[in-house]
């Protein structure tokens, strides 16, 4: 919405020296979204006058019409002589009001006007148009649209045309939310300047408005909750010649709006004004009765844009006996539109529209919103019945109206007021007086609540508990959480006071909230940059992983709205959104990637109940919050990363060494730690790792995850680097295989003893079984176990490997002796060789 700072004026008495920027500053402060205040006529300086032409030579031998000019510009010029005036425009005639600029005079732009000599001629000046005003395009033909302006006839030669056209204002372009409709008007945004400045209100909306009679055109209204109110008003003898003045066209053009004809302009205006939309009939058009009712199957409509439209039966239309002739708050229909003025040639007379009638009626937002997405066609009107607009106002709105036409067009408003109402009670809403208080956390007191709340426009009762009556403009106030945010923004955000919340003790993080973040900070700090990927998945990535038909990855949640049609499903696996990451930043020109991620995923199982229907008119029970969580899909957190080019980049430290499957084994261990739990890594086959390069990591029993290098295959169809490697983890069953908070480690003041033992076994036999073994025989006295080496080769025989391990010895209560060190390892070698078959090397 544009608001003219000189529009605004006559409403709300601001002080002389106030600025388009202070008011801008003041209504920020109260919570409007003020984009810019536009500088018009920035740089303009006359002297800039009315002129007559008086005579024009055309004058020859140039490529394009050239005219010298006779202008008389009164005594604007010091000798009352008429300026001579060179002008490329033929838009005007011999007797037509132009604008001059003399010499002296800058435009906008920094454009200093003197004489000069052109064309042969000396040029005393420049004619204008609109473009070089800075008045824009948005411009009547009856000031000439794109060409040189022309003015109406009455207007004297040397008049000041800086203070006729009003080239010099300030514009608020301001940005109004959904819930703020009612600033969609100038009246509107009176309001929040007359409350940001404590200054009073003239609002334009109190008219006198005549009693509704049966003498009014018939109206029938078929849908009364679609139409609660339609007022309808009708005007007669009105000049069909008449032209809309300058300053309505002024008003109009700083609005954004372009102006059309007198009666077409008086409706947008008064719409600008009050907020109402209306709408303006050729009576002589109209057959029979106006009604308001849903369209029927087959129907169609010409609206004034040209277009035709086929109707939906959920579509709100306005009708006469021939059918729809309008979508209601939307778009008028071209078969009833006010007809442009015709001259008959042989008897000189004017033809037009001179019976008016007019329409300010209430529609349904919902309905309104709907026809305009279902027709794509967002109108004006559109836009403000969308955010609600006040009911009450469309009798004052069609008042308005009727008295511009009976002023400007010389029409006379017939006696008949048609209203048809459907009843309804004002809104009121109960509200403690401290509620405000309690949501901004401060102390406003019951008068400050009171008095804010009366300057929104409503009507205040009770002492301790308020019965608070809702201004019909306001539709967004609903509960006591809405007016406790009107006494918070015109008190002033930036007075809010900066407090921390008060926790109760013995609250924080839960422990899977803490695990998260330490395996964030872990992996962070090995070197993974934390990625945030859509979860939205489709069919065609899965089969790039190469999932089989009935993996249970492709089990997923299918949305009913998806913001893509490629992606209507939620992940089941954070893989998809990982890669896609990480092919975009190879494709970008990054080489060397390492990349994680930690969040849900959707498991359903088919088995989930239908979720319960809920009102909004009270707080859902714990056993409706329960069946509602019983309806959703198993969401558990994983925890995935991906890697491809260097690991370790070369350079004078060494050569360094490229990512492969082992980093992605040692990311997964790097989570177990700060699980506190210990993997077990198996070889695996699982999609979509590449067969012999595929690590199933347990805990206990438990699968947990899957880490390695992906399938060659997997890599062509996802156009990812080579030997890109991954791993993922399920946390959910990390945390639950740990079986308990985790506990700290403890310190021992006890020297620890270390030995190490090398084993063979069949190269076949994972060092994960040696290594359980292993622990299994030695005991609680073992603190650490750690494999330091693996060798092959013909000392040791075909088909075997050596195995070397570190075992760390400690008591928790005395030194150990050799003895028992020695014990202790001798016991994880039986152990190791019974189930493994493993032999101590060099025994």
């Amino acid at each position: 919405m544009r608001a003219p700072l000189s529009w605004l004026r006559e409403y709300v008495d601001l002080p002389a020296g106030e600025t388009g920027r202070d008011v801008q500053e003041r209504l920020v402060s109260a919570g409007l979204e003020v984009e810019r205040v536009e500088q018009l006529g920035a740089g303009l300086k006359g002297p800039l006058v009315v002129g007559k032409v008086l005579a024009i030579e055309e004058l020859t031998g140039f490529k394009k019409p050239i005219r010298f000019c006779q202008v008389d510009v009164g005594t604007a010029n010091g000798t009352g002589e008429p300026q001579n005036i060179v002008c490329g425009a033929t838009n005007f005639h011999v007797g037509d009001k132009v604008v001059v600029i003399l010499p002296g005079g800058v435009l906008p732009g920094d454009f200093q006007i003197s004489a000069r000599k052109t064309y042969g001629r000396t040029s005393e000046g420049m004619i204008c148009s609109t473009s070089e005003l800075g008045m824009g395009d948005t411009v009547s033909n009856s000031l000439g649209g794109d060409g040189i302006i022309v003015l109406p006839p009455e207007h004297e030669a040397g008049t000041d045309a800086i203070e006729l056209l009003e080239l010099v204002d300030e514009v608020l372009d301001i940005a109004v939310t959904p819930d703020r409709g009612y600033c969609m008007s100038m009246r509107g945004i009176a309001r929040e300047t007359a409350t940001a400045y404590g200054l009073p209100l003239r609002d334009p909306a109190l008219l006198d408005v005549p009693a509704p009679n049966s003498y009014g055109y018939q109206v029938k209204v078929a849908d009364p909750i679609g139409c609660d109110r339609f007022t309808a008003r009708t005007v007669v003898n009105v000049d069909p010649e008449a032209a809309s003045p300058i300053w309505l066209q002024r008003r109009l053009q700083k609005a954004g709006m372009r102006p059309v004809s007198l009666a077409v302009d008086i409706t947008n205006y008064v719409m600008l004004e009050l907020g109402q939309p209306l709408h303006a009939y050729d009576r002589n058009r109209l057959d029979g009765p106006i009604g308001v009712r849903r369209a029927q199957p087959g129907e169609k409509l010409t609206t004034l844009d040209g277009t035709q439209r086929a109707l939906d039966p959920e579509d709100l239309v306005i009708t006469d006996n021939s059918g729809p002739i309008g979508l209601a708050g939307v778009m008028g229909g071209a078969n009833t539109e006010i007809a442009d003025p015709v001259r008959d040639e042989q008897t000189g007379e004017v033809r037009g529209t001179s019976e008016i009638v007019i329409e300010a009626a209430h529609f349904d937002p919902v309905a309104v919103a709907r026809t305009a997405r279902r027709h794509r066609l967002s109108s004006e009107a559109s836009k403000r019945f969308e955010r609600g607009v006040d009911p009450q106002a469309a009798s004052a709105a069609a008042q308005r109206t009727v008295d511009l036409l009976v002023l400007l067009a010389g029409g006379t408003a017939e006696a008949g007021v048609t209203e048809v109402i459907t009843p309804s009670a004002p809104r009121t809403i109960s509200i403690p007086a401290d509620h405000p208080d309690r949501v901004a956390g401060t102390e406003y007191g019951r008068e400050t609540v009171v008095r804010r709340l009366q300057q929104v426009g409503c009507d205040v009762y009770g002492a301790d508990e308020l019965v608070v009556t809702v201004p019909s403009w306001r539709p967004d106030l609903t509960d006591p959480n809405d007016l406790a945010e009107e006494v918070i923004r015109l008190e002033g955000y930036e007075n809010l006071p900066s407090t921390l919340p008060k926790l109760p003790s013995g609250r924080g993080l839960t422990e899977s909230q803490l695990l998260r973040r330490r395996v964030g900070r872990s992996l962070a700090g090995a070197g993974y940059v934390e990625v945030l990927s859509y979860p939205f998945v489709g069919d065609a990535v899965l089969d790039q992983l190469g999932l089989e038909p009935g993996d249970p990855r492709r089990r997923a949640v299918t949305l009913v709205n998806p913001l893509s049609d490629e992606e209507p499903a939620m992940r089941t696996t954070l893989l998809p959104g990982l890669l896609g990451t990480l092919r975009r930043n190879h494709g970008r020109g990054a080489q060397d990637l390492a990349l994680f991620e930690t969040g849900l995923v959707f498991q359903p199982t088919g088995d989930e109940p239908a979720p319960p229907k809920l009102t909004v008119d009270r707080r859902p029970t714990d056993e409706e919050i329960g069946a509602l969580d019983a309806a959703l899909p198993h969401q558990p957190v994983h925890a995935a990363v991906v890697l491809s080019g260097a690991r370790e980049p070369q350079g004078w430290w060494g050569k360094g060494y490229p990512a492969s499957w082992v980093d992605a084994v040692e990311a997964a261990r790097t989570i177990a730690r700060e699980a506190g739990v210990e993997l077990i890594v198996r070889q695996d086959q699982y999609a979509p790792w590449h067969p012999g390069r595929c690590a199933a990591l347990y805990v206990g029993d438990e699968l947990v995850g899957h880490a390695g290098e992906l399938h060659p295959r997997v890599i062509k169809a996802m156009n990812l680097p080579e030997r890109t490697s991954a791993m993922e983890l399920d946390l959910e069953r990390l945390e639950q295989a740990r079986g308990g908070p985790l506990r700290a480690p403890r310190v021992s003041t006890f020297p620890v003893a270390t030995q190490d033992v090398a084993l063979v076994v069949d190269t076949a036999v994972p060092a994960a079984d040696v290594e359980a073994a292993l622990r299994a025989g030695a005991g609680e006295l073992l603190e650490d176990l750690r494999l330091f080496d693996v060798f092959s080769g013909e000392q040791i025989g075909e088909g075997k490997k050596s195995l070397a391990y570190a075992l760390r010895f400690r008591a928790t209560d005395r030194t150990l002796t050799a003895e028992e060190a020695s014990a202790a390892r001798d016991a994880a070698v039986v152990t190791a060789a019974e189930r493994t078959g493993a032999v101590l090397r060099g025994a």
